[in-house]
């Protein structure tokens, strides 16, 4: 399992922001808002106050948002979003996080509107837009697969740009599409072929289709005038075409115009139909009354409500119920409005345009406007009817970024207070030069905002640096960790420079535009200049390209072959063969691409002809080929790109390929290139370019049954994939035989290229990092890899490799001294030397403590471990989606907060990764125990008494690591299970009464779950059992809900989170339901135990390799107080299906099937080790039946034989009273094993055997052994005293040669008294003579000594009639006065008293025989002893104290 946690930098300038789509929703009321660089917005919109202010960014698209849809996904209010290059993502409203991410199929095209199906809330209908075709899908919002084609073909209108899906009369949807001119037309979706059932095999037929044909606009002068935008209605029956200065109402049935509003002092570029008044409602004269908002582009906007009588072409009327006032502080050409509805409110968004440079930047603003409460004049009056104002909030950079209080480390109350006042308004900018706010006019200052970053971490263990790329040219390198060797040293292990109060910076001058990308290389070879080890490549504005010395800042090389900005660097994979290993690709906007060697510093290849700036460049080093994807420029959509396939050595094209067969090859060759790479990043090294670029589908992802049923009608175009692989293999195989002379490169050594080879497969890296926008930065911790403690061989030779010969030299690297003659400046710092693993666990703390919330802890942390938060970044928190989907929290403790209250996922991950790595500290350095124990503590408890509303961690998802490999991680999964399990047990396993827990947290009800599992809740009142019994309703209610959450795994996707599958997630509900049964049964559902025990015994038998063991755990140790009263009559089944399975993992795998041994051992351990033992106590006659059949059952030489000895053993070792009973059938079956007569047995078993008698001796007093004579004596312990014997065998021949009678003499029960009962404890002790010839016995019941002589004549021997041999004498033991060394004056004052109290018992009720059973193993002491001294005298003992010595 992995159990990734996300650290996010953000820039010291807030990010653009330019919104395209919005959506807003209720419970809790929040903003979403897409951008046209595929980012997302989740702003928190608050009850209680004024405040609008972001929370998160939700990274998951690289292009701009077309729509983003609210739906129920994963049993959870969710969020869809579609971006132009056809990627879908589904977002958890509640946590934020990326639940699925997916491309649509090429032939889709360009998405350009999606809708919601009124018939279900789980699927969309998306509108696509190719260079020849239009396509209409439906989309299911769980998976994002394509279950349904509506349409796929030409139109009558042009580009759609609206689509609405309605229902037709309760019978069919229809769904309507409408393009920028205003025509409409039909498409029927049937509900029979509805995919809410399921997906369908095969393509349905193509719609028959309809068109009102609304855009001929003959009357007036419609065809000359411009739609600005157009509006459906949601229930799909007025159609409103915005003009700049009208707007008409027409009917989509029939196209007739049936109203018009018009102005000649506005400029209207949008509106929309609202839905708070709904087109059912009645107005006073029964006209349908809906709602309309137009709104112009100063943001001024007018709400009319239309009224419309029962007859679709009668004339609408309008009436003027509120406006909303325009922007105060920008003009039109700056600013670009939206509008959207929440309620009976409108939020209007503006997106603010600044110049920076020759560039532009945007910002955004949101005012909320209540379309219902008016503002009032002076004289109280409501004038003219103007909006009143909810609420305002614009991006941090206007609050967050300007205020120190950020980095958490000076008063805390300060900066709350800061963050609880209104944001500033528009008119507003951030001076990052002098960290204040000024007036914008216009345009911005461009010293400090960031054009693209990048991290660096090539060739290390960890991210060191982070790279900023300026608007005004400047690159700056942020240092926070160096791993500079100390050569120096004395100590044996190597040590490293940690920085941990302050950060380095390095700064590069000489570009005079924009950086717009950035790459860092590793030389593979070493150039005439020894000194270059790293360099640093950029790409600006300025159409140059510059390469820098990153070790010493020195500027290499400028490079002037682009005409136009340089857009992208492309680096060479790491397994890149030479001489193309030290090479990268410039991507201009020129449309040309260029290769270029840094070892003989020239432009060794051009490839031209691109019609526009390739969006994607992928090197493909194993086929030596490039592909570049651009967009063509005559037609807007992605779908009519152009894929182009450059020869890497010749030069030459070799091929393009046109259409929508471009994207399924791109991605075709994007597997390759990840493959090949070994480390997923198909952009070779460390660049600028977005992780988000690098979203290619799998070639097992459906992507739709169109491939599968069109055979050929639109893919036919698409060329062969293996023909074209195999057409690539043979020119590749051809071009290796001749040596490539075009490229000389000096110093190249094999063996140097080697090492870096083998290094990039072998590496795990435990941090990762990637900039998904330019300036946001993200560190990945690996809770796996930090655990694992580095190899010193690999990491420490890399790392020495890696520093250059001046950094050797000198023990504190300071960058830019003034000796350099460069312009770089540089601020050095001070070091900490470390462990390389300390080093990076402290990296790790740095940037994942919540700093903040407990200031001692703090104080603690910086004074014993000497870390503290980072200075020079704004540090946030995030949560890893599918694919490597983002959520990134906005600076500030309250965002990051937001994230703790809402994610019980999240709360689990980074509390798991912190107690971990504190657990692992205080293992690595005691010195910091103190700090770590007191780090473990706050996020085990102290964190949920500080912050009470903060959720409970996922019991699942820790439950997930109790099997981890770290023995950190275990530990620290179960702690926090413990910790956590009261306040977060799910609703349907809650017991009904409220139990408060001791511990810290007992202020916390059990039932306070409730609140925390509402999901839980609504999935059992969904999904109930048919097969529950008829009986007590509410009985069956409360089954149905168990049953209904250990079945809700399938919904619930919490284990994408640390990359499981639905099989762990169905385990980790099991183990989860059973742990609660057995640790916490008081505040749990009485029935649950009985629910889910046949589910843990599948789980123990499913042999899964992290599941079985801990279900084999919990089924142990819950086997007495649990699971015992409802598997009792089954324990002998179970016990024989575990030796099966035993049998089966011991056994040599069939030809053909694999079986990990790893796996099998794990399991096996588990089951012999743990189980079986608990099981064999829970029910021993049922074990000792199993395992003597086995001796039949199986062959001679199996390991169940062995393990039933060993099991046997743990029986007398762990409940010896419960053996007592059947200890002659125990011994009977340990001499099974021993029988000459089975010679395979007997060698298999006869050491294993010896071993179980020798501790059968030891433990129980009432069994004798002796070697020397070959001779085991066994009493009867308990037994009717008139009938009780001693059984002796000879070892050697496993026989029985002597049956000793032990009755007790004649007038004994008289002596005891009279007793209604028959069984008594018969022989105490036992013990052989030295030469093995006589036996003594010892019996409390009467306090006798009897001794027997064994001497047998040999015609005795001969004879198999065993006789019951008296005693030779029969000596009674005094009661009193025993030994002088005796601790108790009298023995038969104890033995009296006890027959008194049994006495006495029996007198007040009537007892069977197994309650006497029960109270005679309760009394049976098995301390006594009986020891012989010398040929005829014994020693009477009891727990080790002498009772008395014995003459015989």
């Amino acid at each position: 399992m992995k159990c990734p946690s996300i650290a996010c930098l953000w820039p010291p300038s807030p990010p653009s922001h330019h919104v395209t789509a919005a959506v807003a929703v209720g419970s809790p009321p929040a903003l979403y808002t897409g951008a046209s660089d595929g980012s997302i917005v989740w702003w928190l919109l608050s009850n209680s106050d004024s405040e609008i202010r972001p929370i998160a960014l939700l990274c998951g698209h690289a292009s701009p948002i077309v729509s983003l849809i609210p739906c129920v996904s994963y049993a959870e209010p969710s969020l869809v979003s579609v971006s132009s290059d056809g990627v879908l993502c589904v977002w958890s409203r509640t946590t934020g996080r990326c639940h699925r991410r997916r491309r649509l199929p090429p032939w889709v095209g360009t998405p350009v509107a999606m809708s919601r199906l009124p018939s279900s809330s789980g699927n969309l209908c998306v509108t696509g837009v190719s260079h020849d075709s239009i396509a209409v899908v439906v989309v299911d919002s769980h998976g994002l697969n394509v279950v349904q084609t509506v349409f796929h073909g030409n139109l009558v209108i042009s580009r759609p740009v609206k689509s609405v899906v309605v229902e037709d009369g309760g019978k069919d949807l229809t769904v309507i599409l409408v393009d920028g001119r205003g025509r409409s037309q039909l498409l029927p979706l049937s509900k029979d072929s509805d995919p809410g059932a399921g997906s369908s095999s095969t393509m349905p037929r193509s719609s028959s289709l309809s068109s009102s044909d609304l855009a001929n606009y003959s009357s007036g002068d419609g065809l000359s005038e411009d739609v600005e935008a157009v509006a459906v209605e949601a229930h799909g029956e007025l159609l409103a075409v915005i003009f700049r200065a009208r707007c008409e109402f027409r009917s989509v049935k029939n196209g007739v115009l049936i109203g018009e509003i018009s102005s000649e002092e506005t400029c209207w570029i949008g509106g929309m139909f609202l839905e708070t008044d709904g087109s059912g409602m009645q107005g006073l004269s029964g006209d349908n009354v809906r709602s309309f908002a137009i709104w112009s582009a100063n943001g001024a906007a007018m709400i009319y409500s239309i009224y419309s009588s029962g007859f679709s072409d009668c004339p609408l009327k309008f009436e003027i119920v509120c406006e909303i006032s325009a922007l105060s502080h920008c003009s039109s050409e700056i600013a670009i409005v939206l509008f959207c509805e929440l309620d009976h409110s409108l939020i209007r968004l503006e997106s603010l345009c600044m110049a920076v440079g020759d560039s532009f930047l945007w910002k955004p603003h949101v005012t909320m406007w209540s379309v219902s409460e008016f503002e009032s004049q002076k004289d109280g009056s409501l004038g003219n009817k103007l909006s009143r104002s909810l609420g305002e909030g614009g991006f941090p950079g206007d609050l967050i970024w300007s205020f120190s209080s950020l980095n958490l480390n000076e008063d805390e109350k300060q900066g709350e207070e800061v963050l609880r006042q209104p944001s500033a308004s528009g008119s507003n900018s951030y001076d990052p030069a002098n960290g204040q706010q000024g007036h914008n006019n216009g345009n911005v200052q461009k010293e400090r905002i960031v054009s693209s970053s990048m991290v660096l971490s090539e060739d290390f263990c960890a991210p060191y640096a982070v790279v900023y790329g300026f608007y005004n040219g400047e690159i700056e390198v942020v240092r926070f960790l160096n791993l500079v060797l100390e050569t120096d040293s004395d100590v044996g292990s190597p040590r490293y420079c940690f920085i941990d109060q302050s950060m380095s910076e390095q700064i590069f001058t000489g570009h005079t535009g924009a950086v717009l990308c950035l790459a860092a290389h590793q030389m593979a070879a070493s150039s005439d200049n020894q000194s270059l080890n790293h360099v640093l490549i950029s790409g600006s504005l300025d159409c140059t390209v510059r390469v820098w010395n990153l070790d010493n800042g020195c500027l290499l090389w400028i490079l002037h072959h682009h005409i136009a900005p340089i857009k992208e660097i492309i680096l060479p994979p790491p397994q890149t063969a030479r001489p193309w290993n030290d090479c990268f690709l410039s991507v201009g906007e020129d449309g040309c691409v260029a290769l270029v060697s840094i070892q003989t510093l020239r432009v060794e290849r051009m490839f031209p002809g691109h019609p526009s700036c390739p969006s994607m460049v992928v090197w493909d080093s194993r086929r030596g080929y490039i592909a570049c994807l651009c967009r063509n420029t005559s037609e807007s959509s992605d779908a009519a790109s152009i894929l182009y396939l450059w020869d890497l050595k010749t030069g030459a094209q070799d091929r393009v390929i046109r259409g929508t067969a471009s994207r399924s090859m791109f991605d075709h060759f994007c597997r390759s290139a990840s493959e090949n790479t070994g480390t997923g990043n198909i952009f070779g090294g460390t660049t600028s370019a977005s992780s988000l670029l690098a979203l290619f589908e799998d070639a097992s992802f459906p992507q739709s049954h169109v491939r599968k049923t069109e055979k050929g009608a639109t893919l036919g175009r698409n060329p062969d994939l293996a023909e074209l692989d195999n057409s690539l293999a043979q020119r590749i195989k051809g071009k290796s035989a001749t040596h490539d002379t075009s490229l000389e490169l000096a110093g190249n050594t094999p063996v140097r290229q080697g090492r870096k080879n083998q290094f990039y497969q072998s590496r795990k890296h435990p941090i990762r990092s990637s900039c998904p926008f330019p300036g946001i930065a993200s560190l990945k911790f690996d809770l796996s890899s930090l655990m694992l403690p580095p190899d010193p061989k690999n990491n420490d030779n890399q790392v020495k490799s890696n520093v250059s010969d001046h950094e050797k030299k000198e023990p504190i690297l300071v960058h830019g001294s003034p000796g350099d003659n460069s312009d770089v400046r540089g601020i050095g710092t001070q070091f900490s030397k470390e462990s390389l693993e300390i080093c990076l666990l402290k990296l790790s703390l740095c940037f994942l403590h919540l700093w903040g919330i407990d200031h001692e802890l703090d104080k603690l942390l910086v004074d014993e471990m000497n870390i503290s938060k980072p200075e020079g970044f704004y540090i946030s928190s995030g949560m890893l989606g599918d694919r490597e989907a983002l959520t990134l929290m906005f600076p500030g403790l309250q965002a990051t907060l937001e994230l703790w209250k809402s994610s019980a996922e999240f709360c689990a991950m980074r509390s798991l990764t912190i107690v971990s790595i504190a657990q692992r500290m205080i293992s690595l350095s005691h010195s910091t125990s103190a700090a770590n124990s007191a780090l473990a503590a706050f996020y085990t408890r102290n964190f949920a008494e500080k912050v009470p509303d903060i959720k409970p961690p996922s019991l699942q998802l820790l439950a997930s690591f109790w099997q981890d490999p770290s023995e950190h991680v275990r530990m620290a999964a179960r702690s926090l299970f413990h910790c956590a399990a009261p306040r977060a047990i799910p609703h349907p396993l809650s017991g009904e009464k409220t139990v408060l827990i001791d511990g810290p947290m007992s202020h916390i009800p059990a039932t306070e779950a409730r609140e925390s599992s509402r999901n839980d809740e609504s999935l059992s009142r969904n999904c109930m059992d048919s097969n529950t019994s008829i009986g007590d309703p509410k009985t069956d209610k409360v089954k149905s809900s168990i049953i209904a959450w250990l079945e809700s795994f399938g919904v619930q996707d919490w284990i994408s989170c640390i990359g499981g599958t639905t099989q762990d997630a169905m385990a980790s509900h099991i183990i989860v339901a059973s742990a609660l049964a057995v640790w916490y049964p008081s505040i749990v559902k009485d029935e649950l135990s009985k629910l889910v025990v046949n589910q843990l015994i599948k789980l123990v038998m499913s042999t899964h390799d992290q599941y079985s063991s801990t279900a084999a755990e919990l089924l142990a140790e819950g086997m007495e107080s649990t699971w015992k009263a409802c598997i009792g009559p089954d324990i002998t089944h179970l016990v024989e299906e575990i030796f099966f399975q035993i049998e089966c993992l011991s056994s040599t795998p069939a030809s053909g099937s694999v079986q990990n041994p790893t796996v099998a051992f794990n399991v096996r351990e588990a089951l012999v080790g743990i189980l079986l033992p608990s099981l064999a106590m829970a029910d021993v006659p049922g074990f000792l039946n199993v395992i003597e059949g086995q001796i039949w059952a199986t062959s001679s030489d199996s390991p169940i034989h062995l393990i039933s000895l060993k099991t046997l053993i743990r029986i007398i070792r762990g409940s010896p009273k419960a053996l007592v009973p059947y200890l002659d059938k125990a011994i009977k079956f340990v001499l099974q094993t021993m029988d000459p007569g089975n010679s395979v047995m007997r060698k298999t078993c006869l050491n294993s055997s010896m071993i179980t008698l020798r501790e059968v001796a030891r433990v129980f007093p009432m069994v004798a052994l002796n070697e020397t004579s070959t001779r085991l004596a066994v009493g009867d312990a308990i037994a009717d005293i008139h009938y009780a014997t001693i059984k002796v065998y000879d070892i050697e021949s496993v026989s029985q040669i002597k049956v000793l009678d032990a009755s007790g003499p004649l007038g004994l029960p008289s002596l005891l008294g009279s007793s209604e009962t028959k069984m008594a404890t018969a022989i105490t002790a036992l013990s052989f003579s030295l030469d093995g010839e006589g036996l003594v016995a010892f019996s409390e019941n009467g306090l006798m000594i009897r001794w027997w002589s064994l001497g047998t004549a040999w015609w005795e021997k001969l004879s198999r009639n065993v006789v019951p041999v008296q005693c030779t004498k029969l000596i009674f033991v005094p009661p009193e006065g025993l030994s002088p060394n005796s601790s108790r004056s009298s023995i038969m004052a104890s033995i009296a008293g006890d027959d008194k109290r049994a006495n006495s018992q029996e007198k007040t009720r009537e007892m069977d025989d197994a309650d006497t059973l029960k109270l005679l193993l309760h009394n049976l002491d098995l301390s006594y002893r009986l020891l012989w001294i010398d040929g005829r005298k014994v020693v009477l003992i009891r727990h080790g104290h002498d009772l008395g010595s014995f003459q015989l």
